[in-house]
């Protein structure tokens, strides 16, 4: 007979990240990232983040299983909307539905904090993200360059 513990211990959960997470944080945030900087040119904003004073400021969460981290995501309060600051899965968890479930949480995140809008930037030439934001409801509303990046910018509105 199986453990009951086992099993919910197996399942990834959505956790708000420690200082003890920075590193793995890093690390991930690196290794999601780094094939785009021959596409942009120059290794893209989230790469550059200070993950330390993110993490204090309470706006990181990680999502695996205890003690491994497989995937992060950074979620600003702002005035009118929350912004979906940055989203990375480690490359061997992508395809897995963690980085849905990631999406689900900032949704429920926002409404639960009274947002009916959820915001999010990507860059110009990350084409595949944009269609996947796309696919599940964002719409883009603007373009633009900002801290030095040609950013496409996109909202997704949400039932209250």
């Amino acid at each position: 007979m199986k453990d009951e513990r086992e099993d919910t211990a197996a399942e990834p959960r959505i956790r708000a990240a420690t200082a003890a997470d920075v590193p793995v944080i890093a690390q991930i945030v690196e290794q999601a990232y780094r094939h785009y900087i021959p596409r942009i040119g120059k290794p893209p904003g989230p790469m550059l983040d200070d993950y330390d004073a993110r993490v204090s400021e309470g706006v990181v969460w990680v999502i695996g299983e205890r003690p491994s981290i497989a995937g992060i995501i950074v979620l600003l309060p702002r005035p009118e909307h929350l912004l979906l600051d940055n989203i990375a899965v480690a490359p061997a968890r992508q395809g897995t539905g963690l980085g849905r479930r990631l999406l689900a949480f900032a949704e429920a995140e926002a409404v639960r904090r009274g947002y009916r809008e959820l915001r999010l930037y990507t860059h110009r030439t990350m084409t595949e993200n944009r269609r996947l934001y796309a696919a599940i409801g964002y719409d883009e509303i603007g373009r633009g360059t900002e801290a030095g990046y040609e950013r496409v910018f996109m909202r997704k509105r949400l039932a209250g």
